[in-house]
């Protein structure tokens, strides 16, 4: 039987960004939907490690916070959503701890408690909020019990959105959403989910290369589905690698954290002696992408498998205090972290590009906004700054909430939709098509278009994206959706549109490095790569 369902709000995506929407829009009486693509917690924000930049050292300053992030941005940056975002870091601070949130705290000689503030790569001061080594973990826990106990919040784990339902407006210019078509991947049933106002916070994408940092859920499906619904992407060229993943084949990319380099972590190869020291003057604290592409380089100008990352020489007691969950994890693959170096790679991390919105998180299309990772924003310009990326979250899902509690009343209730036609298609018998080509598309993305990058390479992966574009749109076209089907369907779309960006950046800024152009060009004001449907 078909399954419609009518809210005032669907956000699509429950983590950081999502949930404090949600919880933002409820307490004005609003229906919300939060959708999660498996379970509350698998998204992004329950893994993020380091934590949530915001000024609070007596030394800091707001001007050093914004120009810091515009330098890591390498001239791509947007200095007015820079000051919004970074002006807003206490406030958001504040209000996570009212939600429940305990951030680690120190005292002062006068006995005072005062939030302990980690340093990490590319910042100035000491200004990252944490929760000892797991901060994504306490915020995620936080947020999703405070949704839990709100009766105007349903929550809908294991659904993943198929398409997003738009009608153009003959009394309003373009197009407008009122809802998404759901695959609830339990029942395997495709339902229908109307809502005045839709909002995609679906994280990044870097489930798009071979190794990632990130979750499995990590598949660019807003992207996708924002680009096949009509709306402009930006910035895919940067794709941001962590310099340091723990190198061990059970350890399913694990993240050490930048905050064991802000701690006085030194990166060393096999024979003990140090290299970021010939890559920059700032060593280990250099941004990503520098000690990125240092660390690559060294892999495969030696032929090494890894590089090691070393925090020995600090106290035992030390770094169990502050890098618990690091120094549990690595204990379990047998490398005690206090007496030896834990080796590492670089691993696709953070999706600085995505759906072009404005300052309070509209898209292209009416009463559809996009926020935290999915969204460019033109907070990270060509590099994303450390733990920058949950201050986006939450600055921008208050931004949102302010223009949507403003516009709600106006919009008009959801036309009939009709619900989800399988009529035509049948159960798959060969599924073997959707995994092959999940480790194809992974596997040419990370040799062709990952850290280090060239023209040959690009017109290379372009050429295996058009085949498995072909391919996987007869499978679609032929077969009933499953989520891994849908999940392959926005990978291969979201590989296009980073090749795309790529093939169109003639230079080498920030994330975005190319051998044909490894200088940047000064010769003119930076530009944003604005792709349009």
């Amino acid at each position: 039987m078909p399954d419609s369902r009518n809210y005032d709000v669907l956000i699509i995506g429950s983590g950081g960004a999502g949930l404090s929407l949600a919880l933002k829009l409820a307490d004005h009486s609003t229906r919300v939907a939060v959708l999660s693509k498996f379970s509350l917690t698998t998204g992004s924000t329950y893994y993020a490690q380091g934590g949530i930049s915001a000024v609070f050292d007596a030394d800091d300053s707001i001007e050093s916070h914004i120009e810091d992030t515009l330098d890591a941005g390498a001239g791509l940056c947007n200095p007015d959503i820079v000051r919004l975002t970074v002006t807003q870091g206490k406030s958001s601070i504040d209000w996570l701890r009212q939600q429940g949130v305990l951030f680690t705290e120190e005292q002062t000689e006068s006995g005072e408690k005062i939030l302990h503030l980690n340093r990490e790569g590319g910042h100035s001061h000491r200004r990252i909020v944490h929760t000892a080594d797991a901060t994504g973990k306490a915020v995620s826990l936080s947020l999703i019990e405070r949704a839990r106990e709100h009766s105007n919040i349903e929550l809908f784990e294991h659904h993943n959105v198929v398409e997003l339902i738009t009608t153009n407006n003959a009394s309003q210019v373009g197009k407008q959403i009122h809802g998404a078509y759901v695959l609830d991947s339990r029942q395997q049933q495709v339902k229908t989910i109307t809502a005045r106002v839709v909002v995609l916070a679906t994280g990044g994408a870097s489930k798009v290369y071979l190794y990632s940092t990130n979750p499995q859920s990590a598949t660019g499906d807003g992207i996708a589905l924002a680009w096949r619904a009509g709306c402009r992407v930006s910035n895919m060229e940067f794709m941001q690698f962590h310099p340091t993943c723990l190198y061990h084949p059970s350890a399913q990319s694990f993240l050490i954290s930048e905050a064991v380099r802000g701690e006085g972590g030194r990166l060393i190869l096999p024979d003990g002696s140090s290299f970021m020291q010939n890559f920059d003057p700032r060593a280990e604290l250099a941004p990503r992408d520098i000690v990125a592409r240092a660390i690559d380089h060294e892999i495969k100008k030696r032929g090494i498998d890894c590089v090691y990352l070393d925090i020995s020489h600090k106290p035992a007691d030390f770094i169990k205090e502050h890098f618990p969950t690091i120094y549990k994890k690595c204990l379990k693959f047998s490398i005690d972290i206090t007496k030896q170096p834990i080796p590492v790679v670089p691993s696709a991390h953070y999706t600085c590009g995505g759906v072009l919105t404005d300052s309070y998180a509209r898209t292209d299309i009416a009463n559809l906004y996009a926020i935290g990772e999915v969204a460019s924003t033109g907070l990270h310009g060509a590099n994303r700054m450390a733990s920058n990326s949950l201050l986006e979250c939450l600055v921008f899902a208050d931004r949102a909430s302010i223009d949507i509690l403003q516009k709600l009343p106006l919009i008009p209730p959801t036309p009939e939709i009709p619900d989800w036609d399988e009529s035509q298609v049948s159960d798959s018998d060969e599924e073997v098509v959707v995994s092959h080509n999940w480790n194809e598309l992974r596997h040419f993305m990370w040799d062709y278009v990952g850290i280090v990058r060239s023209d040959k390479r690009l017109h290379r992966a372009m050429s295996r994206v058009e085949l498995l574009k072909k391919e996987i749109s007869e499978y679609y076209s032929h077969f009933r959706v499953t989520s891994d089907l849908l999940e392959l369907r926005n990978l291969v779309i979201v590989a296009e549109l980073i090749i795309r960006c790529a093939q169109l950046r003639k230079e080498s800024r920030g994330l975005h490095y190319t051998l044909d152009y490894p200088e940047t060009d000064d010769s003119k004001p930076a530009q944003n790569t604005i792709l349009t449907p």
